[in-house]
């Protein structure tokens, strides 16, 4: 699981927020914070914590300067903003502290959603450690740019795409197309064109199984459960 620490001045954007996390596959909301002195001390005291939802505008310090803070002390944890500040140069300040995604609010449960799960793309893509050849190193930087939905080619639509991850997302196993067919109400073979789709832009993982004879049957697990 990854572990995430949730900062907002606001207590019930923090809940909000918080439910949101607990909503995606494989992320855990480890403590909540409302202020810059409270976010240091969940810091400290929770070595676990792999990520931080940080809002900008707390009571006794900005979020930057608490991040600055954080990596004065020699932290490493990964940093998500997640304010209501939009200006160019307090944008362009994350960057420069290491922030891996900065969203703003307002913001829908899918936005969020978009940066947990690309988050946790790049995760998986620096778990094989060792040396990066270019296109490992594109697909690092890709992994912080990713959507929630891939880019559609023509012929394939958002909501069909949507009905299949969210197949994918509440199935405790791999699933093969048959299976994905029969919880969406969709063709087999519609569901194998999106479940391939899914596959090619790393959304989706492919698995084989192999049966007594035959071919091996193609099985499918949302990313963020590989």
């Amino acid at each position: 699981m990854i572990e995430v620490l949730v900062v907002d001045d606001d207590i019930r954007v923090a809940r909000v927020n918080a439910a949101y996390v607990q909503k995606v596959a494989g992320f855990r909301v480890t403590a909540e914070a409302h202020s810059s002195a409270e976010a240091l001390r969940e810091v400290e005291a929770r070595p676990q914590i792999d990520l931080i939802l940080m809002d900008h505008y707390l009571p006794d310090e900005t979020g930057l300067a608490t991040v600055q803070e954080i990596r004065r002390r020699g932290h490493q944890t990964d940093v998500i903003m997640v304010t209501a500040a939009r200006d160019v140069s307090t944008v362009q300040a994350a960057m420069r502290l290491g922030a891996l995604q900065y969203l703003v609010k307002p913001f829908a449960f899918a936005g969020l959603r978009a940066k947990l799960e690309a988050y946790a793309g790049l995760r998986r893509t620096l778990d094989g450690g060792g040396e990066a050849e270019q296109a490992q190193v594109d697909r690092i930087f890709g992994a912080l740019s990713a959507d929630t939905e891939p880019d559609l080619p023509k012929g394939h639509s958002l909501s069909t795409a949507e009905l299949v991850r969210r197949a994918l997302v509440d199935a405790e196993g791999p699933l093969s197309a048959q299976e994905v067919a029969d919880r969406t109400g969709l063709s087999r073979q519609t569901a194998q064109r999106y479940l391939k789709l899914l596959e090619r832009t790393g959304r989706a993982g492919l698995t084989l199984k192999y049966g007594d004879a035959g071919r091996p049957e193609h099985r499918y697990v949302w990313a963020t459960r590989i």
